[in-house]
């Protein structure tokens, strides 16, 4: 996501002058055994930081050992996992495929409310949740209350598009991941789109949506600019940050 090639005392460091609320932690780099998901919530915790979630690569449909990212989450002291939907877009998937994602989503789920977490999709290309409608529809199938869903802005909308993708699935999010890509790849600053930023701050209020709402893939991988784009993103959701809901995806 950002700042992979930090320590987690870096991450940390950069959080708290940012003035985030908390940190999901990835577990490709920085948290991916029991001691490093120890230390990571340390670290946070002492900085008066909140974990917000492991964001876990985890792929429903492919029924693997999810007790793994179970006991990773608990020592890091995560009550939200985030996972897949799947490997393939879900223009492509079939119904076995989506049948599978379905069967082991109410697996999981069943073993993480049983240890009091819940999970979230990824909002994500190549995924069954790439779109409002195909997330919708996975969600009512799965039908579990301890599943949600993110939200990102798809890649390729311009902002009335993607705030009307946000409106859409509003009611089941748990998490906006935000960040600034134009017109593809290309990361610019959150300002750059200030427009689908306060755009998504307004569905947001107008929802009554208390949720994280997370900082990913700023410019250059830079804590500079973590800095400069929580204290955007702060402003406009006005709010006073590390109180209030914008939080650091690190």
């Amino acid at each position: 996501m950002t700042l992979r090639a930090l320590s987690i005392d870096d991450v940390v460091r950069t959080a708290a002058v940012a003035g985030v609320a908390g940190i999901e932690w990835g577990s490709d780099v920085h948290v991916h055994d029991a001691a490093s998901a120890a230390y990571a919530r340390t670290a946070t915790e002492a900085a008066g930081l909140s974990v917000l979630s492991l964001g876990s690569y985890y792929r429903a449909g492919s029924f693997g050992d999810f007790g793994g990212v179970l006991a990773l989450a608990a020592e890091l002291g995560a009550s939200r996992i985030r996972i897949w939907a799947g490997d393939v877009g879900s223009a492509e998937a079939t119904g076995a495929q989506w049948d599978a994602v379905v069967e082991d989503t109410q697996r999981i789920a069943g073993l993480a409310t049983a240890r009091g977490a819940g999970l979230a999709f990824e909002y994500h290309g190549g995924t069954l949740t790439d779109s409002s409608a195909t997330t919708l529809e996975l969600l009512r199938r799965v039908d579990r209350r301890a599943v949600g869903t993110y939200w990102q802005p798809a890649v390729g909308l311009d902002d009335g598009q993607a705030l009307e993708s946000l409106s859409q699935v509003i009611g089941q999010i748990v998490g906006v991941h935000c960040f600034s890509w134009w017109p593809n790849a290309e990361r610019l600053p959150l300002a750059a789109r200030t427009q689908l930023w306060q755009g998504v701050s307004n569905v947001l209020h107008a929802h009554g949506r208390d949720l994280d709402v997370m900082l990913e893939f700023v410019v250059g991988d830079l804590p500079a600019n973590v800095i400069t784009d929580a204290a955007f993103l702060i402003d406009a959701l006005g709010c006073s940050g590390r109180q209030t809901t914008p939080a650091g995806h690190l």
